[in-house]
């Protein structure tokens, strides 16, 4: 899987690949990805909306959308089935990994698929060119495959409490995790999951918001005692951040991440 490319490696490749900015912003974060976007971007990206292109019949955020929605979306989007994708974001929250994740779900060949390390903030402090000009691509006939394995419900997540199959893994930061913070969204309560450990993303990254080095990634996990070799899945607040720590795990053992897609948003309604 080539999970991360660098920004030199986009810089080369850029007329090769299909890029898209899937920056997402916490509610509360009062910042607008759309706009952000439109004023400045990666030549020929597109601009990936997590809430838009998501299942609309839903009550929770950003979950998984169907098969047939999601090939209209590529389609619409003119993206092949033999094209290499690059995802970036502009987010605290590295929301590029969600797409990077929606994509191997939808059966996207994985080492078609990859999340600019770094991202536009590393992209801009190298001065490397953006633009406001948004290309246009044909409209092709995209087809997808569910990996049903890759996702998990709030069953199964209840059913490990007891049988204990797999270790789940919390994103979120320690202070929401042990309860001690209130939680972004209204109407959920505090606390985790029974069972679950934490390894907050923010633990993963560099001030540059590249990942951290595979020897400290795999330091951080075992310090946080978890074995990435071991069938683990991950969690967050809402399904975006879970997908940070199963890039991690796909940079340390090469397997495709396991993510509970409603999380805490889902298991945490009061």
């Amino acid at each position: 899987m080539k999970n991360l490319v660098s920004t030199d490696w986009l810089e080369k490749n850029l007329n090769n690949v299909r890029i898209f900015d899937g920056s997402w912003h916490l509610p509360s974060s009062n910042r607008n990805a759309l706009e952000e976007f439109i004023s400045v971007h990666i030549e020929n990206s597109n601009f990936f909306d997590i809430d838009k292109y998501s299942n609309q019949e839903s009550n929770l955020p950003h979950m998984l959308p169907k098969k047939d929605q999601w090939e209209k979306i590529m389609s619409d989007f003119g993206v092949k089935n033999s094209d290499h994708i690059v995802i970036y974001d502009n987010s605290d929250v590295l929301s590029s990994c969600r797409v990077w994740y929606t994509f191997l779900y939808f059966n996207h060949d994985p080492d078609l698929v990859s999340v600019l390390d770094g991202g536009l903030k590393k992209w801009l402090s190298e001065k490397k060119d953006t633009t406001r000009k948004i290309k246009k691509f044909e409209t092709s006939s995209y087809s997808a495959n569910e990996n049903n394995s890759l996702v998990l419900n709030k069953n199964q997540i209840i059913a490990n409490i007891k049988n204990k199959s797999f270790e789940l893994i919390d994103a979120r930061s320690k202070n929401r995790f042990l309860g001690l913070q209130p939680e972004p969204r209204e109407g959920l309560k505090n606390g985790n999951i029974e069972g679950s450990k934490n390894i907050p993303f923010t633990e993963l990254i560099n001030s540059d918001n590249t990942f951290k080095s595979k020897k400290e990634l795999i330091d951080i996990f075992l310090r946080n005692k978890v074995d990435p070799n071991k069938k683990v899945a991950f969690t967050c607040g809402s399904g975006v951040t879970a997908c940070i720590l199963g890039l991690t795990n796909s940079i340390i053992s090469g397997r495709k991440p396991v993510v509970y897609d409603g999380s805490w948003a889902e298991y945490g309604i009061k």
